[in-house]
């Protein structure tokens, strides 16, 4: 205290005489810790609530169970919103609603696991095209669906062809194109009443060409190596701001006071691919760029769920399998561009018999409409080239693959107890072209009935637009 006064001195000198130092002591001693700042994992929670439904018997029916297993003459039972039982017979409650299946096929409800509805919907315009944030190649900060529309009418068109929940993504121009959303297939005002609960969330990835078109001028990247580059050193950025709040969570609980670091909203999306809660769906056509990928996924330590297109999958269908990397690819679309000519109609039995995870997808809001017919056509040609698939094998493509992919397994993509009633009552063999759906449930709610108008969704968009004749 050698700048005191010696007025201030003998203040203070006072002050001591009559109050005990002995608080103020410890108040020195004691900084008072500043909030502990955490981020909400979850800031647009899902609010779906399921339609209800009546508890349920299906009879007299053919039944894919979804993992493999046929039935013929069996029965399906479901009581509030979940599968009760499944098998040749079962016991079930007298004030069960029966349904008399003789001569009908039942099924898991189909999964998309690519689909663009509400993103890029229909009708196609401009002011509705809210897919690709073509600003930067590496956006993982944006999330889908934010963009979603639910008015979009291609959702009603998609239950009334068996789907029963699907992945939204964005598109695939940017490296790291966004958070996708899963979402369950039901009429709905909102995003979040859509919103799968608990479902994990995915990060689209692109390699290949789309990358290289739209950012070559840009400022890059503009080759493959480019691309490469792009991801490997947004990856790093991500591995060095994990390491920011891990220290500042070390610092924290260490009693230290540490500011925390500044949040990056695309960093943070990466994040939580590397810590494992979000799942990596990478648009590849060609089989090195996937093995390239794969190395990569090792460099960094985190695990792609799937790629998407794989139009030469069957090329490196054994290293698939090695990977646990499922293959979400079309039936028969090839050659519109070079990186998707090498395909076959194989391909997606080929991966299959490599015991790997195939799955039909659609990436069109037309495909969507009939993708039993989409596996129906893989399943055949591969018959024709000796690779013979039973159809409840073939059925793992359309839910319990693509399920596992989204890491829903647990709840849906099979027809075993316990499981969401998510199911379809098809009119004849789901394999053939004259088949349609013709109930479809929704955790056990009826969401659509082939023949009953009254009950087909309509979206807000099409009210006023088209009749009831119009609605196909």
């Amino acid at each position: 205290m050698k700048h005191t006064s010696s007025k201030l001195a003998i203040a203070l000198a006072c002050l001591c005489s009559t109050v005990s130092m002995q608080p103020i002591a410890q108040a020195e001693e004691q900084t008072e810790q500043a909030p502990h700042v955490s981020i909400n994992t979850d800031p647009y929670p899902s609010t779906y609530t399921p339609i209800s439904g009546k508890p349920t018997v299906i009879i007299n029916v053919t039944i894919l169970d979804g993992v493999g297993s046929r039935i013929e003459n069996g029965m399906v039972y479901f009581a509030d919103g979940k599968i009760v039982a499944v098998g040749e017979t079962v016991d079930y409650s007298n004030d069960a609603v029966v349904i008399d299946g003789k001569g009908k096929w039942v099924t898991p409800g189909i999964i998309d696991n690519h689909s663009h509805l509400g993103v890029y919907p229909t009708p196609s315009v401009g002011s509705t095209s809210d897919g690709n944030e073509m600003t930067s190649p590496v956006t993982p900060g944006v999330w889908a669906e934010h963009s979603v529309w639910p008015q979009d009418p291609g959702f009603g068109r998609a239950l009334a062809g068996g789907v029963t929940s699907l992945q939204i993504l964005p598109g695939s121009a940017n490296l790291f194109g966004g958070r996708s959303v899963v979402l369950k297939n039901v009429p709905s005002r909102t995003m979040q009443d859509m919103k799968f609960p608990d479902a994990p969330y995915g990060m689209k990835m692109a390699c290949g060409e789309n990358p290289k078109r739209v950012y070559g001028k840009k400022g890059g990247p503009m080759t493959r190596m480019g691309n490469v580059k792009g991801y490997r050193q947004a990856w790093s950025d991500a591995q060095n701001y994990m390491r920011e709040w891990e220290k500042y969570e070390a610092d924290y609980e260490a009693g230290k006071n540490p500011k925390a670091p500044k949040r990056n909203l695309d960093l943070e999306t990466m994040a939580g691919v590397l810590n494992g809660d979000i799942r990596v769906h990478m648009h590849c056509y060609r089989a090195d760029e996937m093995t390239v990928m794969m190395d990569m996924m090792k460099e960094f330590d985190y695990q792609i769920a799937a790629f998407h297109h794989a139009v030469e999958g069957y090329k490196i269908a054994d290293k698939l399998a090695e990977n646990n990397v499922c293959a979400s690819m079309w039936a028969d679309w090839w050659g519109f561009k070079l990186e998707a000519y090498d395909g076959i109609r194989e391909n997606i039995p080929v991966v299959h018999a490599a015991n790997a995870c195939a799955i039909v997808h659609s990436d069109d809001e037309l495909g969507i409409q009939r993708l039993n017919q989409e596996a129906a056509k893989a399943w055949s040609d591969g018959k024709r080239a000796g690779i013979d698939i039973s159809m409840e094998e073939a059925w793992q493509w359309l839910s319990a693959n693509p399920a596992k992919s989204l890491g829903i397994f647990d709840k849906t993509g099979s027809l075993e107890a316990g499981k969401n009633a998510d199911l379809v009552l098809w009119t004849g063999n789901p394999f053939s072209t004259y088949t349609k759906a013709e109930q479809v449930f929704v955790d056990g709610g009826k969401a659509y009935e082939l023949g009953n108008p009254d009950s087909w969704p309509l979206s807000d968009f099409e009210v006023g637009q088209v009749g009831e004749g119009d609605v196909k």
